[in-house]
């Protein structure tokens, strides 16, 4: 066998350029380079074979390693996991920086492959600069605070383990059912020993990506399941864009006159337009597919991981003989809900089913109810998107303005945490599939900056658009400077309303008193953070990192601000001050939480005795 003598880094940089992944007999170099923060435990390792000349894999410097991160979870997710980034970082606190982005990646299912730096596998130097030392268990380091929220982790203590390491971490990373963050550490020392590997290890390797095609009697009983209901309803999920199951459900629900609500990671891939689609589901969906899914008395579940947000802690389903249909490559998700499995590609099952459905000439029993429930909430996201505030710009108007007025129809919009996703899933209107780009899975705050950025890197050629709360900004907006430094233009919207108030509004919905959400000085006369607001120019941060820096008080400001962003060529960040409290409201829906049963506020009794009540209404499992 011919062999070639290696640092187990520069093997793995090699081996890492010759990755590609084929879908639908269509072949993409997997890996497109790599984010990271050098510190000691990986500069002189794994930066010094990607330093080295003979790879394409270009390196992405992060500001910040959960920013890198998110950066590269955004990539892949706009790539539609055809294409991954590796993120790198030092021991100890570089890599527990990037532990809530494994999370992230891990929960919406989307593959990065994490390489952190880790304490020396010889010992000799114990302990080293940033090592967590377990006195009960020498083999315990930081890294393994990865092993919760990785689909697969290994650690490479030998130079020859990198090969077992890595065809693992690259079996999980292209299997749509098993994707999410792998992590590979990487000790110090061993990333600089040699080894003589052998030269098939690191030759071109193509991963086949298949689609799990349906049996024939997992596409009867589908069909027969959906042949006996009267009113189905779909639910979208991102499993059936990762499938590319669009044209699929667009026809299916037209031919069979059904209609379908759009979870955040489902959200688009059929436009807002289609006579069928009803917007967002659950918690955060409008009336029109909240209503309609009450009635429902088959739920075909469509590549959906069935969160307690699509579908209301279980409650959202109210017909009794409701029974539900789940068609999802990950077993683990078809069975939720006690469903009907149908383990399959979502795109190959759902084709065969209508195929097998038409034959018997089947159309849902909803007559007009469907454009009729469409009709009414078309009319309240106008009103929504036009309605005038007082106070000078409310936060649906701006989302409004920025959907039907100032946006080119093919800009990528991203966000992640606060009440923003939950007006967009409602009200945003996609016209383009791929262009709704929402990381909902993990609801982690400061995903989004980062994530327009790898957004950006995934399509240069769109314009990319992450509108953001304060709070989230506030806590992760490093990576704008990266895109400074790479000249990516991005364009941050903050929607400013002076504090947390998404959650200020389930605080305050459960009868307790507005506490610790507002962004309020301390007031000395009591001791409480009840004292006036405490004022941020975005606008101005921006300007120091190197952006162009725009305020928007009102509803023209905000107009002329947007269009300004849109004819920059660099990184554009609009400080938009909005009222608070003028997001969305809830749609005929309900949340679970754990309200306090005993309290000396009537308030919050009275709310716990709600919850109580909404418990018996929904499903036990």
């Amino acid at each position: 066998m011919s062999t070639v003598r290696l640092t187990m880094a520069q093997a793995l940089i090699k081996f890492l350029d010759n990755q590609y992944i084929e879908i639908d007999g269509e072949q993409t170099k997997y890996v497109a380079g790599v984010f990271g923060i050098f510190g000691h435990g990986v500069v002189v390792g794994l930066g010094e074979a990607l330093a080295a000349t003979g790879h394409s894999l270009r390196f992405y410097q992060g500001k910040n390693e959960q920013g890198a991160a998110h950066a590269a979870i955004g990539f892949a997710k706009q790539k539609d996991r055809r294409q991954i980034m590796a993120v790198t970082s030092s021991i100890g606190p570089g890599a527990l920086n990037m532990v809530t982005a494994a999370g992230t990646a891990t929960v919406n299912r989307i593959p990065v492959l994490f390489l952190p730096g880790d304490s020396y596998a010889c010992r000799q130097p114990d302990p080293v600069l940033q090592q967590v030392e377990q006195p009960g268990d020498s083999n315990i380091t930081a890294n393994d605070a990865f092993k919760p929220v990785s689909r697969y982790w290994d650690r490479v203590s030998r130079p020859e383990q990198l090969m077992t390491a890595m065809m693992n971490a690259m079996r999980v990373l292209t299997d749509p059912s098993e994707t999410g963050a792998v992590t590979i550490a990487l000790p110090q020392d061993v990333q600089g020993e040699a080894y003589d590997y052998p030269e098939e290890f690191l030759a071109r390797r193509v991963h086949h990506a298949e689609r799990r095609m349906p049996t024939e009697a997992q596409v009867a009983r589908a069909a027969a399941m959906i042949a006996a209901a009267r009113k189905p309803l779909v639910i979208c999920g991102g499993g059936a864009r990762y499938s590319g199951a669009g044209e699929e459900l667009r026809a299916f629900c037209e031919k069979f006159h059904v209609p379908f609500g759009e979870t955040q990671a489902g959200k688009g891939i059929v436009p807002w337009d289609n006579p069928y689609n009803l917007s967002g589901i659950g918690l955060t969906g409008s009336q029109a597919a909240n209503r309609l899914a009450k009635e429902a008395d088959l739920v075909l579940a469509l590549g959906t991981r069935l969160g307690d947000f699509t579908t209301c802690s279980k409650w959202l389903f109210q017909n009794p003989a409701c029974r539900f249909l789940a068609i999802n490559v990950a077993s683990f998700d078809a069975y939720k809900m006690n469903a009907e499995p149908i383990v399959a590609d979502a795109k190959l099952a759902l084709a065969a089913i209508s195929v097998s459905l038409a034959r018997s000439g089947y159309k849902s029993g909803w007559g007009g109810a469907i454009e009729r429930e469409r009709g009414i909430w078309k009319a309240e996201v106008d009103r929504l998107y036009s309605e005038e505030d007082p106070s000078g710009l409310s936060q649906a108007r701006a989302l409004g303005e920025l959907n039907d007025v100032l946006l080119p129809a093919s800009a990528i919009v991203v966000s992640g945490s606060g009440s923003i996703p939950s007006d967009m899933q409602r009200v945003w209107r996609t016209r383009v599939p791929g262009t709704y780009h929402m990381e909902y899975g993990f609801s982690c705050m400061g995903y989004e900056i980062a994530a327009s950025l790898g957004a950006k890197i995934a399509e240069t050629d769109r314009e990319v658009v992450a509108i953001v709360g304060d709070g989230a900004y506030t806590m992760l907006h490093t990576e704008l400077l990266t895109a400074v430094q790479e000249g990516l233009k991005i364009i941050v919207v903050v929607l400013d309303n002076s504090g947390f108030h998404c959650i200020d509004n389930l605080q305050s919905s459960q009868g307790i008193v507005h506490f610790g959400n507002e962004w309020n000085r301390r007031d000395p006369s009591t001791g409480m953070l009840t004292g006036a607001p405490v004022a941020v120019d975005f606008a101005k941060n921006a300007e120091s990192w190197g952006a162009v820096g725009l305020r928007a008080r009102t509803v023209e400001e905000f107009r002329a601000a947007v269009r300004r962003a849109l004819a920059e060529k660099g990184p554009v960040v609009i400080d938009a001050k909005v009222s608070p409290k003028s997001m969305t409201k809830g749609y005929e829906s309900w949340w679970r939480v754990g309200t306090a049963e005993v309290s000396d506020n009537p308030a919050v009794v009275a709310a716990a005795r709600e919850i109580a009540e909404n418990v018996a209404k929904a499903r036990k499992f």
